[in-house]
């Protein structure tokens, strides 16, 4: 029976080693060819973003470190906001100094579509501690609105006294 289940456990797992081979080939290939040429320093990358919606705006925020503010370009042409940019690779150090790189590089673009709820006159930006925040106002009439309840009081009672006062009149008559 022992025997039985170490072949069946064999049948089972027929290539559990080969994933762990494919890994390290992987790796090895990933080290050599990551460090080598200009190109893989200067790979396009795509900042993360998170998009958030308040009672009064819309709020993009998007991971920019490393980014000089001044050299963004922030737009909205036929409601689409594209941010555009780029990050530069270091300069500082000689490029045969590095023993790894795993930062993306270069220019960057991203693209989002804008609901027409929002008021893209009045963007506003900010960038702090390399992340960019925008801050999208949502149209006037796009904001939820509030309607106050009367409690304890009928919503007629102030038409009630010009009926009171009319049938006063014509009683009068």
């Amino acid at each position: 029976m022992e025997a039985y289940m170490r072949t069946m456990n064999r049948l089972e797992q027929p290539f559990r080693g080969a994933t762990t081979l494919q890994e390290q080939i992987n790796r090895m290939f990933g080290d050599v060819v990551g460090r080598t040429g200009e190109e893989s320093n200067l790979t396009p990358w795509a900042p993360a973003v998170d998009i958030y919606e308040t009672e009064n705006e819309l709020v993009v925020k998007a991971d920019l470190p490393d980014v000089n503010p001044q050299d963004l370009d922030i737009r909205v042409e036929n409601n689409n906001l594209t941010i555009r940019g780029e990050r530069k690779f270091e300069t500082k150090v000689s490029e045969d100094n590095y023993l790894r790189v795993e930062r993306a590089y270069g220019s960057f673009s991203r693209s989002f579509s804008l609901a027409n709820s929002v008021n893209s006159e009045a963007i506003k930006a900010d960038y702090q501690n390399g992340v960019l925040t925008l801050s999208i106002p949502k149209r006037e009439e796009a904001k939820p609105k509030q309607i106050k309840v009367n409690v304890g009081t009928p919503a007629l009672s102030q038409s009630v006294p010009q009926q009171k006062s009319m049938a006063a009149v014509a009683g009068e008559r």
